[in-house]
């Protein structure tokens, strides 16, 4: 007799378009999402490719909780500040129910949606207004929940209190522009780039970022 073999568990991530129906152009909004969903798909290589579900819904599973952090943030920063995104990460097996669409279900999509909910429900919170990612699993083999949270609310605060300015530079760095490059953007000093990426705290979520892709 055959043993049916369990599902592996991956990371999945559930994101979507803060306030998408204040969007004065929801087509072009979507076509830009899309645009950006297929160069993340190009970059960052997911299980299940990141993709549009419905409306300003999309979705995508990575082999690692690291790397779908990795994606949600350069996501984040490559639309901010025009449009504000927020993510909802699980971790947990998943199972292909159909084809032609593409139907998923399981422990890893229930625990995105817990938390992308989580998101919602706290950013209604003055002290919690700024949270943009969150991570929930019922697995014990995933990463812990309490540690890896404690470290998302600090990137989202520090990423979500950005002058427009500083959130274009830390998307050029995290796509691994030198500073010289994002002056010559910008129109400014070298050093003038310098000292918003030290005031800001550039550097340091660029380094946090680095750190938490190789969580599993």
């Amino acid at each position: 007799m055959s043993v049916k073999k369990r599902p592996a568990s991956v990371a999945t991530v559930i994101g979507d378009v803060v306030a998408s129906r204040s969007a004065r152009d929801r087509p072009s909004l979507h076509g830009r999402l899309e645009e950006l969903l297929a160069e993340a798909n190009e970059r960052f290589r997911p299980e299940g490719a990141l993709r549009v579900t419905v409306g300003d819904e999309y979705q995508g599973s990575f082999d690692r909780v690291g790397v779908a952090l990795q994606a949600a943030l350069w996501l984040q920063a490559r639309l901010a500040p025009e449009v504000d995104i927020r993510h909802g990460l699980g971790w947990g097996p998943v199972q292909v129910l159909g084809e032609q669409p593409r139907i998923e279900d399981g422990p890893g999509w229930w625990s995105a949606r817990e938390a992308i909910d989580a998101i919602k429900a706290e950013a209604k919170g003055a002290g919690s207004r700024l949270v943009r990612t969150a991570y929930r699993t019922g697995q014990a083999d995933g990463p812990d929940p309490a540690a890896l949270n404690a470290a998302l609310l600090c990137r989202d605060q520090l990423v979500g209190s950005l002058s427009d300015r500083s959130a274009r530079l830390l998307s050029g760095l995290l796509d691994g522009r030198t500073q010289a490059e994002l002056a010559e953007q910008e129109g400014v000093s070298p050093s003038a780039v310098s000292q918003r990426v030290r005031s800001d705290g550039l550097a340091v979520v660029v380094a946090a970022t680095r750190l938490l892709e190789d969580v599993r």
